[in-house]
């Protein structure tokens, strides 16, 4: 570990007691606030140091007894095993360091959509959808429909779900982008496979203080909603559309029979693809790495393969390929997910070094 680091490691060591000293002390309201904030986010980055320093220690008193008949045996085998694990605890360290994205705690908004490929592709949006929904359970997360507009075969033509629970954006924040399906759709008679694609978009969901939107600025229409739903959708006006005007951003929203409910809903909405699109035009540097590293979160790139009659799923970001389609269709996209993750993490240490 070089001497920067260290000095760096020394400092952050330093920082945390001084927030300790300084919350035992006469601290109050928002000082207290930030102070505690700041002591929350050092302290798993302190312990992983704490770790680490305390294995070196160990290894040198180890080695210190090389020289000693009598402990050598045993000090040989301790040395080696810290040996071992040094780089390890050393990286964990490196990672712990990474500048944060600050939106990797917050909950997420799923939308899918189908693209290309007619019926099949509304198909598979919804197979898609119901295969996230299962990942989220998994998770321990909270999976709420916030749209689910079906078509007359049981695809969908848009479906839209809150999730919430730890770490849903860090987790889930590379699957923006264009998924594709190859295989014999269900209305083919000759048994020839199809392409075809859906657009996933995962937005971290916006708190009212993240995104000033003026009420001025909005155009709020409301419709009989279409679709299922029962004999209501023609009886009221509850669908409600709003398009803000500034940015063109346009929220239709009808899975509510209360205009009330699809009105706070489509703002919902608005507030978290205002904040996503504030994050990628703002943050400059953001948007450059992200294309260095494993995919811009542009709806438009084509992030995945889905081949039913080779039975793999590949990620054409970081080449890797699972031969297990059916267990990922069922929610089980940790290998991917995690692989994402640790391929972002190793670009970042890179461009650190």
């Amino acid at each position: 570990m070089n001497a920067n680091l260290e000095q760096k490691l020394d400092r952050i060591l330093a920082r945390a007691e001084e927030l300790r000293f300084m919350l035992s002390g006469t601290l109050a309201g928002d000082a207290f606030v930030k102070a505690s904030k700041e002591l929350a986010e050092l302290e798993p980055v302190e312990e992983k140091i704490t770790e680490l320093r305390g294995a070196e220690k160990q290894m040198k008193e180890a080695e210190a007894l090389l020289a000693d008949p009598e402990m050598k045996d045993l000090a040989e085998a301790e040395y080696h095993e810290l040996k071992a694990r040094l780089p390890e605890m050393e990286m964990a360290v490196r990672l712990a360091l990474l500048p944060k994205d600050e939106a990797d705690d917050r909950a997420g908004i799923l939308e899918i959509r189908p693209a290309a490929g007619g019926d099949e592709a509304g198909l598979f949006a919804g197979e898609l959808f119901a295969a996230y929904q299962k990942y989220a359970q998994s998770q321990g997360w909270r999976f709420e429909v916030l749209e689910y507009d079906e078509n007359e075969l049981g695809g969908v033509k848009s479906a839209m779900a809150e999730i919430t629970g730890k770490s849903v954006f860090a987790k889930l924040k590379f699957e923006s982008g264009v998924h594709r399906v190859q295989r014999v759709p269900a209305t083919e008679t000759q048994g020839r496979i199809h392409t075809s694609t859906v657009t996933v978009a995962v937005l971290p969901e916006a708190e009212e203080v993240d995104v000033d939107i003026n009420e001025s600025d909005l155009r709020i229409d409301v419709y009989r909603a279409s679709g299922a739903g029962g004999q209501h959708v023609n009886k009221t006006e509850s669908a409600v559309r709003i398009t803000h005007i500034p940015t063109g951003i346009v929220v239709a929203m009808q899975e509510e029979r209360s205009q009330h409910k699809n009105r706070a809903k489509a703002m919902k909405i608005l507030r978290s693809r205002m904040f996503e699109q504030q994050r990628a035009s703002v943050d400059a540097s953001r948007a450059a790495d992200r294309k260095g590293q494993v995919g811009t979160g542009d709806r438009s790139e084509r992030i995945r393969t889905y081949n039913f009659p080779q039975g793999r799923v590949t990620d054409h970001r970081i080449n890797l390929t699972l031969h297990k389609i059916d267990r990922v269709m069922l929610g089980e996209f940790d290998d991917i997910i995690d692989a994402l993750i640790a391929e972002d993490q190793a670009a970042r240490l890179a461009a650190e070094n």
